[in-house]
């Protein structure tokens, strides 16, 4: 409850019911507030408790400095949580132990429940394995049921057994683009013993697209699991006090452009700009020429830029799209009278106090494509065939910098980890295309393939994977209606998809489809081979399945450079599908083009993209529907009613999901069989008291490491090898290779992810020199072997563990198991140059020490080799009830020689000393519980 020390409460009618609220003008700020810092301020006004939120967090806020906002850090508690499949899943396992031991305390399991709003949608586990068949949808579906069946048995129980938390079946859509026509509330009400109270929706989201929301107004970003879940549990988050970067929009776009033209414009501008780490607003005249889907689309693709959101005010037309998805009209009233009265409505006239400026006239936006691997490449659509022979003939291609921008967003896959990078480089900035003018010349290797009976040939350039997909795109109706006109236009001037290019269609709602049959537009794009292969991220996440046989065995056998094209946000190499070495991103109708065009080195603005039954040639200009076109099938198609009878029955589900045989109650009956979901060991022996914290002797480094390590080098990602020993793991359990599946699926069984901590190939142990990826040397007699079993070893001989890191340790991705695997391999303290700020306070909730070298110090100016046993004292003996200590001692013993230094505590606020001495945020919430 509130402190109200600033006299904010206060009271709001909207017909006849009267809401509370927390006025913001009852502080006063020294500069007009942009919208995102006010929906901070008013987050701060109603959970002051003098604890946690304090009236100084409160001031400090309200005398927010755009150009230097400081470094005060400030306790953000979000309304709700919004999860999928591949990162919820470790959450609702921690959930699901915790209701295990307070049964084991003695407490009531039923205290365990998120205490906030959460909701999970399924989404990530669907593959297009099959398409261009009527019963793609349903072969995928049942596959995806077969791979999937132990994770969502946990799933559909945790819906039945927990309060306040909802999970959205698989096969019904994507959780941005469901989260944009159903779940977000803009103003968000809640019970109180007062009457219903009213307040901003906000949230925090584990993937990284979670900013998808702020088109419609709605602050949230993504964030890592166990972020998430201490949200879920009612604890607030820790934040510094943002920069704010504004976008003036003027003009409008012009005709024969998209949103995704817009998007890849705006991502190119702010990566020029550098943005990471700030908050986007948009605002001026233009804004209301930009509709809430195109705005949805902007605010998706906010961690491309690297920015933590990319926000946009309230207006008409957010009160115009929430009518359009059936919200009922009370609601839609009390977010009009709720933004007006609290000075969060949108004038185009005012222009608030941002840190940093920059303005984009949208009459500039031209058709575009971005690539070949990253989304910040804009190529201009006029360009594009010169560009692609550019690289082609041997451009060479920007790369990433460790830790950079680049590489965590390219880590996220295919997980859709949210970024953790907390500072703009050099190399995170977009490379100009090729327009030199000149002709390239690129190497040809045509190679012949029999398909459907014919002999056809793929070459270098040709595009082997057109994929409508990804909520980027498929929320917005302009750009699949333009599609779906454009593929009807293709069919009836008598062209086909080129028979080497996989094609299919995988939108983030069932509305979609909806609109598409009701518009008669179905028919035409399965002609095309665009029919539904799933409802999930299928291609924008990599799960594109296996190409034509005969197109890979050419592109395999030849090493040819094949291309896909994609309406989604990423396009890393590698990422969409490991035998497409070129990716390319756009709008959908561009997806469409280019499956007709074949290849990527067509002129598709200029040059036929096929020839008309009539024999004659076919322009693009010749099927591109026009902005009216367009919009009197949206006008006529598009009705309110389709979002009220799609979203009637969300949580239902198929025969499949009603069918998983669940065990009820009030807990999970884990199943000792089980290679995908297993209960943790976080609170194995917990006592209804924290033990002292005791310091830390006798230690060894498990590993010893440089500058910018990030979660991808600690954290289990991608395919599991044969060998490795979560390989070895999985075989023993009677799991073969081709069934191994991928660490991003078995979040839920720490035996696999405990196994894959510290295993990534690129990762370089300076403590086992000339090796790579998961292997160290066992001190003190030197043996090499895999961490994990240097591990084992030494929890056999009682000997704790620490790690010993250079600059920028944890950056990249927010990843959950970055911290976790840390702590089950036993380590208990990490000693690095810096970190980056969330992987430190995930280390804290996971009860992991971190310690950070002394001020212009760092390992080797120390002298540490790693092979030294360690203590750290000054740590134990301390009051529970006074500050954490600030400095430690760290001696390092070897050969009878001693260094000894003092090293600072990064437990940085009351919250995570908290935390600490509980041993992680889990035992500190389970304990609070417990006696409540």
């Amino acid at each position: 409850m509130s402190g109200n020390s600033f006299g904010a409460r206060s009271t709001l009618t909207v017909a006849d019911q009267t809401y509370g609220i927390y006025r913001l003008d009852a502080i006063e700020t020294d500069v007009q507030l942009p919208y995102s810092m006010k929906v901070l301020l008013e987050n701060l006004l109603r959970n002051e408790d003098g604890r946690l939120v304090t009236a100084g967090q409160v001031s400090a806020l309200a005398s927010w400095s755009p150009r230097n906002p400081g470094h005060t850090e400030i306790q953000f508690t979000p309304a709700r949580v919004l999860m999928q499949d591949f990162t919820g899943v470790p959450c609702v396992v921690d959930l699901v132990a915790m209701r295990d031991a307070m049964t084991a305390l003695g407490g009531d399991p039923r205290k365990i429940n998120p205490l906030i709003p959460t909701e999970l949608v399924i989404d990530h586990s669907v593959i297009a394995d099959v398409f261009g068949r009527p019963d793609a949808y349903r072969v995928n579906a049942d596959l995806e049921f077969s791979r999937n069946k132990e994770r969502y048995q946990l799933l559909r129980w945790a819906q039945q057994a927990f309060d306040d938390f909802l999970v959205v079946p698989p096969d019904t859509g994507i959780c941005h683009q469901v989260n944009l026509e159903y779940l977000a509330r803009v103003v968000f009400t809640q019970e109180t013993p007062d009457g219903p109270l009213a307040y901003p929706d906000t949230l925090v989201g584990t993937d990284s697209h979670t900013p998808m929301i702020n088109g419609l107004g709605v602050l949230g970003w993504g964030v890592g699991g166990i972020e998430a879940e201490a949200a879920m549990l009612g604890q607030p988050m820790s934040m510094l006090l943002p920069q704010v970067l504004g976008l003036k929009l003027t003009g409008a776009l012009p005709e024969g452009t998209t949103a995704t033209d817009l998007v890849l414009t705006i991502a190119e501008l702010l990566r020029k700009t550098g943005v990471v780490g700030k908050f986007v607003e948009f605002y001026g005249p233009g804004v209301a020429n930009v509709p809430l889907a195109n705005r949805a689309t902007l605010g998706n693709m906010s961690p491309e830029y690297g920015s933590t959101c990319a926000i946009f005010p309230i207006d008409d037309e957010t009160l115009n799209y929430l009518r359009l998805t059936g919200r009922p009209e009370q609601q839609v009233r009390l977010v009009e009278a709720y933004a007006k009265e609290q000075g969060m409505w949108h004038d185009p006239d005012q222009e608030p106090a941002y840190s940093h400026t920059v303005e984009l006239d949208l009459a500039t936006v031209e058709p575009s494509i971005a690539g070949p691997k990253r989304p910040q490449d804009r190529i201009p659509l006029a360009s594009a065939p010169h560009a692609v022979g550019s690289l082609l003939a041997g451009q060479p291609l920007p790369t990433a910098l460790d830790a950079g921008l680049d590489e965590a967003s390219g880590e996220s896959f295919p997980a859709s980890d949210p970024i953790a990078v907390d500072h703009d480089r050099a190399s995170d900035g977009p490379a100009a295309p090729c327009r030199c003018g000149k002709s390239h010349v690129w190497p040809s290797d045509p190679v012949e393939v029999v398909l459907d009976g014919e002999v056809h040939s793929v070459d270098h350039g040709h595009v082997v994977i057109a994929a409508i997909t990804s909520c980027t795109n498929t929320s917005n109706p302009s750009v699949m209606i333009g599609a779906g006109l454009l593929a009807k236009k293709a069919v009836q001037a008598g062209l086909t998809r080129k028979p080497w290019v996989k094609t299919s269609l995988a939108p983030g709602s069932r509305v979609v489809t909806d609109y598409y049959d009701r518009a008669g537009l179905t028919p035409y794009l399965e002609r095309l081979g665009f029919g539904l292969v799933g409802y999930g991220c299928t291609t924008c996440i990599g799960n594109s399945g296996p190409l034509i046989s005969q197109v890979s065995d050419a592109v395999t056998g030849h090493d040819l450079t094949a291309c896909a094209v994609l309406s989604g946000n990423r396009n890393f190499e590698g990422r969409i599908h490991a035998e497409c070495k070129m990716n390319f991103l756009t709008s959908p109708p561009l997806v469409i083009t280019y499956a007709l065009a074949g290849t990527m080195l067509a002129d598709v603005l200029h040059d036929p993209i096929g020839t008309g039954s009539d024999g004659r040639p076919v322009y693009l200009r010749d099927i591109w529907p026009s902005t009216e076109e367009v919009k009197a099938v949206i006008d006529e198609c598009l009705q309110s009613q389709m979002f009220t009878d799609g979203y009637s029955n969300v949580f239902a589900g198929d025969d499949n999901w009603r069918g998983l045989d669940v065990a009820s109650g009030e807990i999970f009956e884990w199943h000792e069989d089980s290679t995908y979901v297993r209960r943790p060991p976080y609170f194995d022996g917990i006592q209804p008291e924290p033990q002292p914290i005791s310091d830390i002797t006798g230690a060894r480094v498990l590993v010893m490491l440089g500058d910018s390590v990030t979660t991808d080098h600690i954290s289990p990602a991608g395919t599991i090898r044969r060998g490795s020993p979560a390989g070895i793991y999985l075989r023993e359990h009677g799991v073969e290779p081709p069934d191994f599946n991928s660490y991003g699926s078995r979040r839920g069984n720490h035996e696999v992810m405990i196994r894959g901590t510290f295993a990534n190939i690129r990762l370089r142990n300076l403590l086992a020199p000339g090796t790579e990826g998961g292997v160290t040397r066992h001190l003190p007699d030197g043996q090499e072997m895999s961490i994990f079993d240097a591990a084992n070893a030494y929890a056999a001989e009682g000997t704790a563990l620490i790690i010993l890191a250079g600059a920028e340790y944890g950056s990249g991705s927010s990843r959950d198991w970055a911290a976790k695997g840390t702590l089950l391999l036993g380590v208990k303290a990490v000693l690095a140059t810096s970190f980056e700020r969330i992987h430190r306070s995930n280390l804290i909730g996971m009860g992991v020490l971190p310690l950070q070298f002394p001020p212009g110090h760092t390992r080797e100016s120390l002298g540490l080799t790693g092979e030294e046993e360690y203590s750290i004292t000054g740590l134990e003996g301390g009051d529970p009830g006074a500050d954490f200590p600030t400095e430690v001692t760290v001696r390092a013993h070897h050969h009878g020689q001693v260094q000894e230094f003092r090293a600072t505590v990064r437990i940085d606020t009351p919250a995570e000393a908290g935390y600490f001495r509980h041993g992680g945020i889990l035992q500190y919430v389970l304990r609070q519980l417990l006696v409540t």
